[in-house]
């Protein structure tokens, strides 16, 4: 057995019946059998689909066969043949079947039965070999391959932007900070403030909330880059769409304005949609039929109205809807929703800040497809997107899906020194700490813009999870950093 070479299931699965003897590798999913023959289910992660390995009890003895039970890890050579039973045309009839580790059936938490997601998390350390997490995975694979290959295909460089930083990029305060202080005997200056001089670094550092700044900086040397990184952001928010840590897909490009950002957007979206169709298609027909299941225990009005399959083909079908900030407020205004006062958050002053409801009321109730909101009130938006001539705008786009609400926020960004130091006293960003960052305006500046793509909620759209803690392997919320 450990001279031939391991074929993996996915390769396996390809093959019609082959005359040689095969290696193949994995784990039990379950083991059922009668006197004349032993049916083990065995996945080895490169598909959702298992194999069918049928072992002979007289060659095998009772005690070999006692060891090879739910979770347990096995070697298998034999013949691949077409199947007799029905469920599966080609099976794997046993010739040597080598134990690798037992899993004792008193203490594997996974044994074949539907367990819950919040079950689930709690052992995240073993639900990648869930089914549901293991097309998940996959996915996620998928997607980050296609997101390298997308920007490759179109000149852009991946820059790597740093996760230790001295700068806020949003200026929410809401970051980790990172020190070798001693915690319990805290230096102090003679203010009494915490005397930075003595950390590592000698000045206050924290986790990046993300790559941005750092990545206008490339953009404007090198015309065309992206960062693709884990991100931190330190909101004490226990909700279904946040992570403490989580991945950020953020291009900057030089010489783009706010349409040409939009279009970018749009095709690297409809790109990843196409690519996780064409490549996961066997996953994703599984997480179909699990959400599918899933839906029939939710209220008619929490339940999806197409399935999985059909949303992500809808994103290909159509063009995504453009419309203004103030054009969504007065259609929210003027919404039913909104006037039977159904919105948990009213509409009724323009400038008022979109929540979910109704980002996925235009997307899923009104247009009934993606769409991308732009010219939002600059009052709501960050220092750094440039204003527009009517000093009451900034070139600001979100993107929004069905089922999700906003899934990549950006913006033309602020070329012009003093439009950008003004905006930056409003929102109070100290200009001293970001000279470095004005520097791209003193010396060659151009129009450029850029945008972020959390990366979870993408995979949380492709698979039709419901909670964004289920579609990252290990989850780090207020209060959880197992592992």
């Amino acid at each position: 057995m450990e001279d031939q070479k391991r074929i993996k299931i996915k390769a396996l699965l390809a093959l019609a019946s082959l005359s040689e003897e095969i290696v193949v590798k994995g784990w039990v999913r379950t083991k059922r059998g009668s006197k004349n023959a032993v049916f083990i289910a065995m996945n080895d992660g490169s598909t959702i689909h298992n194999i069918q390995v049928v072992a002979d009890p007289e060659l095998f003895g009772e005690d070999l066969l006692k060891r090879i039970s739910t979770g347990a890890s096995i070697a298998v050579t034999g013949l691949w043949v077409a199947s007799l039973g029905s469920g599966q045309t080609q099976e794997l009839q046993a010739k040597a079947i080598k134990v690798l580790g037992e899993a004792n059936p008193e203490t594997y938490p996974l044994q074949p039965k539907r367990h819950s997601l919040e079950f689930l998390r709690e052992i995240a350390h073993l639900r990648p070999r869930t089914n549901t997490m293991g097309a998940i995975l996959r996915v996620r694979h998928a997607v980050a391959f296609a997101i390298h290959q997308f920007f490759n295909e179109k000149g852009f460089f991946y820059f790597n932007s740093p996760l230790l930083t001295t700068s806020d990029a949003e200026g929410a305060g809401e970051t980790f900070k990172v020190t070798t202080l001693n915690l319990e005997k805290i230096p102090l200056d003679e203010g009494g403030k915490v005397d930075y001089r003595e950390d590592f670094f000698e000045k206050e550092t924290n986790l990046t909330v993300s790559g941005q700044l750092e990545g206008e900086l490339a953009a404007l040397a090198l015309s065309e880059i992206y960062t693709f990184g884990p991100t931190f952001r330190a909101e004490n928010s226990n909700t279904t769409r946040h992570l403490a840590e989580f991945w950020m897909v953020e291009p900057e490009m030089a010489f783009y304005d706010l349409k040409d950002n939009m279009d970018l957007a749009e095709e690297m979206l409809k790109y990843l949609v196409k690519y996780t169709l064409d490549h996961c298609l066997d996953d994703l027909t599984f997480l179909e039929k699990r959400e599918i299941e899933e839906q029939k225990n939710k209220p008619l009005v929490e339940r999806s109205e197409q399935p999985l399959l059909d949303r992500l083909r809808g994103i290909l079908a159509d063009d995504f809807e453009r419309i203004s900030y103030t054009e969504a407020f007065q259609i929210l205004r003027n919404s039913k929703p909104n006037k039977k006062k159904k919105f948990q958050f009213p509409i009724d002053t323009w400038g008022a800040d979109l929540q979910s409801e109704h980002e996925r009321f235009l997307v899923e109730k009104y247009f009934k497809k993606s769409v991308i909101i732009y010219d939002y009130p600059k009052d709501i938006k960050s220092f750094y997107m440039r204003l527009n001539d009517d000093n009451k705008t900034v070139g600001a786009m979100d993107v929004l899906f069905p089922g999700i609400g906003e899934i990549i926020g950006g913006s033309q960004r602020e070329e012009r020194l003093d439009v950008l130091t003004e905006r930056m006293e409003e929102k109070q960003i100290p200009a001293a700490e970001m000279d470095w960052f004005l520097d791209t305006r003193r010396f060659g500046t151009v129009e450029h813009s850029g945008f972020g793509l959390g990366f979870e909620r993408m995979i949380l759209f492709l698979t039709g999870m419901s909670n964004i803690r289920d579609v990252i392997p290990f989850p780090r919320t207020p209060g959880n950093c197992e592992y």
